[in-house]
């Protein structure tokens, strides 16, 4: 049975710790490791894209000359007259920046430059005008063939008038693009700056920008002086027209109507009140006299008619009646005389009444007439005064607009022309080339962090024991032998050899694996075909052999059965003949002078090859082979492919796992491993197989590990 090493056991656990910490921290060494080991392919993409910078720099590029011209801003506004400005200076803030720097870039004002320098006419401006590239050949031939193979249709002619519209705004789309504007900061200054093929265009076109920029401001404070003065005369007539109908309205009303002043409305609502005041006081009287006049009247004896008469005469009479009969005749003729004056004094009160009531409408209702028209009055004359107010102050402004026409100046001003430059400022070499090598030299880390990143095999037996947990027992070197028969024979006429004492030193480790019991039966097994295990099975029973041990290889692989390949030459018959007992083990083995073991190869057969390898008769063969050699090595197929060798690996005491140096991929190994676990098997070791030293020189562990170290030459013969 296999025997576990007491120190994986013990390990296992913390190389996965290990390994999960290392995965929280960057290893800057590791990191400066992987660069240092694609330094070649750092160099390679460097020194390439600094080629291309230099051919576009010095060959591609097309030289591009700058000018700039400056223009400042005039805050400060000189008053030829003292009247106020209809068109006022700039603030300077940064809002009126801002939109001065937009005013040198506006279509309209490059419209103008287009037109005054006929840019039209000038190929690098104008598409038209160029050649046409090999890109616009082909697509134009490719649209040709296109549409011959399409339906004609009808012709569709562009416009005539929409053509010089369109040609002028891809104009204006290239000055652009040429063309930047930059405000100094805190200044009021603005540079204007022309990048083209010719020094003395991209002056002509900077100085040409800058003076329709001054212009530009003239005109537009002289059209608006202009507009201002159409629109100021308009407004003066019309205001006129109004003024005079206005004071016409007040005239005739005046000529229409019996006004008076307010001091005489004041007067006759006094005296309206004086009357109001005798009114009430006739009132009151006429109702002192109503009321004594039905006193009288309602009075039954003679005592109550002299109490209410209140009269002497009446009096003296009614107390003369008792002795004079004639008396009380004349007491009622006189109380008849005083009813008859209360009544006449009550019809003159009520009349007097009247006649005040009447006075008062009179003039209540001529008081309120004179308020209205006085009222209307003032109404009118307030009209036709704004009026005047409007029109004399638009009649100034049309005076003050008037005399500043003409005397408008710039808000701005040239401080300096463009110079054509001598030399040009695209591209710049000197910055393409450094530019281009850090762009290759990031591509180049790039690709090495990459590929070290997308890196899914085994390099180094660190990395095969850190991600397994289990220990590497041996690395055996890639043999320089094209057959398979050459692998024998180069092991055998090369014992000095770096793959010779790569074998010797996985020897030494299976011999060393278990001192006190030896192991006797060593499995061999990979992941997948083609990560030479039958080779190590070869090399490890010829390895045995030579330190005199009585060593038998058997064939445990019979679905491919190539060990007759390494021999040459293979008997018929072997191991199933064993089994079924048709011949003894004796008769079957071959014995190869080159390895100097004996074989016992597979047989071709239809029965599966795990019930075969779990029978007893197999069982009965590993006891029996046991007791007449010294070492039995069982060559089994790949762990993924069948399940064979799980089975034959319950026999073993010791279970080699190789792995193919940078080709088995991380995660066929760790579910092989995986499967040998589900079985309760466990792998003594492994074998990091097929190394190529000139592959550790490239990926720069050539001079560091194991037998393909550089350090190691001398020791070696191959």
């Amino acid at each position: 049975m296999t025997q576990p090493f007491p120190k994986l056991a013990t390990t296992q656990p913390a190389q996965v710790a290990a390994s999960a910490e290392m995965d929280d921290v960057i290893d800057l060494g590791a990191l400066l490791s992987v660069l240092w080991r694609g330094k070649w392919i750092i160099g390679f993409i460097t020194v390439l894209a600094v080629l291309a910078g230099g051919y576009y720099a010095y060959v591609a590029a097309t030289p591009l000359y700058t000018a700039k011209s400056v223009v400042m801003l005039e805050t400060r506004e000189e008053r030829v007259t003292d009247l106020e400005s209809v068109i006022g200076g700039l603030s300077g803030d940064s809002s009126v920046i801002n939109s001065e720097a937009e005013v040198l870039r506006s279509r309209s004002l490059l419209k103008k430059v287009v037109a005054q320098l006929n840019l039209e006419r000038d190929p690098e401006f104008n598409a038209d005008l160029r050649p046409p590239e090999w890109q616009d050949q082909v697509k134009a031939r490719i649209r040709g063939a296109i549409a011959s193979l399409l339906p004609a249709g009808p012709e569709t002619t562009p416009a005539v008038d929409e053509y010089p519209d369109a040609q002028t705004e891809a104009l204006v789309n290239a000055l652009l693009a040429r063309m930047t504007v930059r405000n100094i900061p805190q200044s009021l200054v603005f540079e204007i700056t022309v990048k083209t093929e010719q020094p003395q265009k991209s002056a002509r076109i900077a100085d040409k920008v800058a003076e329709l920029y001054v212009l530009n401001q003239i005109e537009v404070k002289f059209e608006a002086t202009e507009q201002a003065t159409t629109w100021l005369t308009e407004r003066v007539t019309q205001l006129q027209t109004e003024l005079e109908l206005a004071e016409s309205r007040v005239k005739d009303f005046t000529a229409s109507t019996a006004l008076v002043n307010a001091e005489s409305l004041q007067a006759q609502e006094r005296q309206l009140k004086e009357l109001r005041d005798r009114i009430q006081a006739m009132q009151l009287s006429a109702t002192n006299v109503q009321a004594r006049v039905e006193a009288l009247r309602s009075a039954g004896t003679p005592e109550d008619k002299a109490a209410i008469a209140n009269d002497s005469r009446l009096t003296r009479l009614l107390q003369e009646a008792s002795s004079d009969p004639t008396a009380m005749t004349a007491f009622d003729l006189r109380y008849q005389q005083i009813i008859d004056r209360g009544e006449l004094e009550l019809s003159r009160a009520n009349s007097q009444l009247a006649a005040l009531s009447t006075s008062r409408d009179e003039m209540q209702t001529q008081i309120e007439t004179q308020g209205q028209d006085l009222i209307r009055l003032q109404q009118l004359t307030r009209e036709a005064e704004a009026s005047r107010l409007l029109y004399e102050h638009f009649l100034s402004r049309l005076k003050e607009t008037a005399a500043q026409e003409g005397i408008q100046q710039a808000d701005s001003r040239v401080l300096s022309q463009a110079v054509p430059p001598a030399v040009p400022s695209e591209p710049r070499k000197s910055l393409v080339l450094a530019m281009a090598g850090m762009l290759g030299l990031m591509l180049g880390v790039g690709l090495v962090l990459i590929r070290e990143a997308r890196k899914n095999t085994y390099r180094t037996a660190r990395d095969l024991e850190l991600s397994t947990g289990y220990t590497v027992m041996g690395q055996v070197p890639l043999l320089p032998a094209r057959k398979r028969r050459d692998t024998v024979t180069y092991l055998a006429t090369k014992p000095t050899s770096a793959a010779a004492e790569a074998i010797r030193n996985l020897r030494t480790s299976i011999m060393l694996s278990n001192v006190d019991r030896p192991p006797k039966v060593i499995v061999t097994t990979s992941s997948i075909p083609g990560e030479g295990k039958t080779m190590l099975s070869l090399a490890l029973a010829q390895n045995f052999s030579g330190m005199g041990k009585k060593v038998l290889l058997i064939e445990g692989d019979i679905r491919r059965r190539v060990i007759g390949q390494y021999l040459g030459q293979a008997p018929k018959d072997g191991l199933l003949s064993v089994l079924s007992g048709t011949q003894p083990l004796s008769e079957l083995v071959v014995h190869d002078d080159g390895i100097g073991a004996d074989i016992l190869i597979g047989e071709k057969t239809s029965a599966n090859a795990a019930d075969i390898f779990s029978s007893e008769s197999f069982a009965r063969l590993l006891a029996e082979a046991k007791r007449e050699y010294d070492l039995i090595v069982l060559d089994t197929p790949p762990v993924l492919v069948v399940p064979d060798a799980r089975i034959i690996a319950q026999n073993a005491d010791v279970i080699l796992f190789a792995v193919k140096w940078d080709s088995t991929s991380k995660s066929q190994v760790e579910e092989a491993l995986r499967m040998f676990e589900s079985v309760n098997q466990r792998v003594s070791g492994l074998i990091l197989n097929h190394i190529s030293p000139k592959g550790m020189k490239r990926y720069g562990y050539g001079g560091k590990y194991g037998a393909y170290s550089a350090y190691g030459r001398k020791y070696y013969v191959n």
